[in-house]
């Protein structure tokens, strides 16, 4: 199987993957730069986006959270855990309000089946939503992936009710066949 660029550049630079460069794009193009931010990485699996934050900004508290296990990340506090459950993890839930960024790079798996995968991507996409409001504090932000669907205008209306800014990006990394696309909301 060939790699392409970004996987292999992901490589090159010591990231577990090509991701980070989405991020990246993101936060360069919204010019993202709390050096001592506190973030919350839902579905953190594989750290890449972790990993990359930590590296970015060294002074921030960095918490992650997702059903797969990871390899450590150095400065994460990592809980495998479901989204569903993230109020009963109280080294997070003490936190409730304080989170400067919120990120998610969140997907379900895939069945095939067009209604039942857009159901399933929405009702993630408004469960991430529904932490970041709670999670965040007066000025936050809040990143996420999400697919190119018939719900994504309902979900892009949900963050408009929310955030004061909302935008959409398609960064480079992302492949461009891939019908994911990430939302950005600011406070």
């Amino acid at each position: 199987m060939l790699q392409d660029t970004w996987a292999l550049k992901a490589q090159r630079e010591g990231y577990r993957s090509r991701a980070v460069y989405k991020l990246e794009e993101i936060l360069v193009k919204v010019k993202y730069n709390n050096q001592s931010c506190k973030v919350l990485d839902i579905g953190c699996a594989p750290g890449g986006w972790s990993d990359y934050l930590i590296k970015k900004y060294p002074k921030s508290s960095l918490y992650g959270i997702d059903l797969l296990d990871i390899k450590p990340v150095k400065g994460l506090k990592f809980f495998r855990e479901d989204i569903c459950n993230i109020d009963n993890i109280s080294e997070i839930n003490n936190k409730k309000g304080n989170f400067d960024l919120v990120i998610s790079d969140l997907a379900p798996n895939l069945s095939g089946i067009r209604d039942v995968d857009e159901s399933n991507v929405h009702e993630l996409n408004l469960e991430t939503l529904r932490v970041a409001k709670s999670y965040l504090n007066d000025s936050g932000t809040f990143i996420v992936k999400t697919f190119q669907n018939t719900l994504l205008k309902n979900f892009r209306t949900e963050m408009e009710n929310y955030f004061s800014l909302v935008q959409t990006f398609k960064p480079a990394a992302s492949k461009s066949k891939s019908g994911e696309i990430y939302l950005y909301g600011d406070k």
